[in-house]
């Protein structure tokens, strides 16, 4: 079977197809540092890159490969990079591109660490940034500088969920030569292909949907073509932040259920997004299911499926906020998302906490905003917890 032609669902269970030499249904858990060598020849040409044999994890492993190749797989690119966690995968394409007098162009509601890397790390090396609403075209063009290095997009964005031109923003990219990278954790390829639509590099971080339970950290890197793949998986190695076998082991088990964990997720998130938008003490709602979403067209247009990520605020503001949180029993009260369980937080004091003042405003995290990742318990019975705190508010 050509898995390359097969449905999405076939391509989780089955992945590129390679079957293991001992025979075992599953690819097993390579828990080794170091391979062995048939002989002194083969050795030498493993590290010349004349063979496709293992040398050392941090290099290669076959159980993370196996991910790496599955996940290349279902966005449609040419290899796959694993990495230790999603902050390192971001990291690792940010080391590979740019560097000292170079400029990154991003989202100004991107997720809060993948900016504080750069206002408080890379500056110290002489690395620009200009952070913008990447959802107006018009302020992508008008930021691009002669020394823009990369282009770095969320879509939709962490926490307000807006969603950018995807297409547009690449062809503005490509008539500069500058790449594009989009985080493309709160879709997963189940919903959206950015290498499909003009991007040169999509990444997750693979703690979200694609492992999907809530017990592994970890990153991948997916490039469009050789050219990106060999400069960014030299930089993971020469770097350390390859992903552990266990967890690329446990990453692939939880990725064979990404689609239905999805379709159940995100049934379950627009029937809560319709409780919300019409409760009397919500201000606000975004979820890009719902009308009201300003970008709603645009998302059908790159989305197979709104997803179960929203964002909402709440009349009365913070401590407003604070009493939902600190009442609701279900629901689960922490940060990360895409797992099976339904997860609540509050950006302005956790995920985002490390943004100035300014940077948050700019960005539209406002302390009344509340992140809600969507779970597949039954539907009534998030809606039951969620009015019941609400109820305190």
């Amino acid at each position: 079977m050509n898995h390359e032609h097969s449905g999405f669902n076939s391509k989780l269970v089955h992945g590129t197809g390679a079957k293991d030499p001992m025979g075992s249904v599953i690819t097993p858990i390579y828990q080794t540092s170091t391979f062995a060598f048939q002989n002194a020849d083969h050795g030498a040409a493993c590290f010349a890159g004349e063979s496709d044999g293992y040398i050392y994890t941090r290099i290669g492993n076959p159980t993370i490969r196996d991910l790496e190749k599955t996940v290349a797989l279902l966005e449609k690119g040419y290899d796959g990079i694993g990495c230790s966690s999603g902050m390192g995968a971001v990291t690792t394409v940010y080391m590979a591109y740019l560097g000292s007098g170079k400029h990154i162009l991003s989202h100004n509601a991107v997720y809060g660490p993948s900016r504080a890397i750069i206002e408080g790390t890379f500056s110290k090396f002489g690395v620009e940034s200009t952070y913008v609403d990447t959802t107006d075209l018009e302020q992508v063009r008008a930021a691009i500088r002669p020394n823009t290095a990369l282009i770095y997009l969320e879509s939709p964005a962490n926490p307000t969920i807006g969603i950018s031109d995807i297409p547009a923003i690449c062809r503005l990219a490509h008539q500069h030569n500058i790449p594009v990278c989009v985080d493309n954790t709160f879709c997963s390829p189940y919903l959206q292909n950015p290498l499909e639509l003009g991007a040169d590099i999509v990444l997750h971080s693979l703690t979200k949907f694609l492992n999907g339970h809530a017990d592994i950290v970890g990153g991948i890197i997916v490039t469009k073509d050789a050219a990106e793949y060999k400069k960014i998986r030299s930089m993971m190695v020469i770097t350390g932040c390859n992903m552990d076998p266990h967890q690329a082991f446990l990453t692939r088990r939880g990725l064979k259920t990404l689609a239905i964990r999805i379709d159940r997720a995100q049934e379950n998130a627009m029937k809560v997004a319709r409780f919300l938008e019409t409760h009397p003490k919500v201000a606000w709602i975004m979820y890009p299911g719902l009308p009201s979403h300003p970008q709603y067209e645009l998302g059908n247009k790159l989305m197979k499926g709104p997803g179960a990520m929203m964002s909402f605020g709440l009349k009365g503001g913070l401590e407003s906020g604070k009493k939902l949180m600190d009442h609701v029993q279900l629901c689960v009260l922490a940060v990360s998302l895409g797992g099976i369980e339904t997860l609540i937080q509050h950006p302005a004091s956790m995920t985002h906490s490390k943004l100035s003042a300014a940077a948050k405003k700019e960005g539209g995290i406002s302390d009344e905003l509340v992140r809600l990742s969507v779970g597949i318990e039954e539907a009534e019975d998030i809606i039951a917890d969620l009015e019941q705190a609400l109820a305190t508010v």
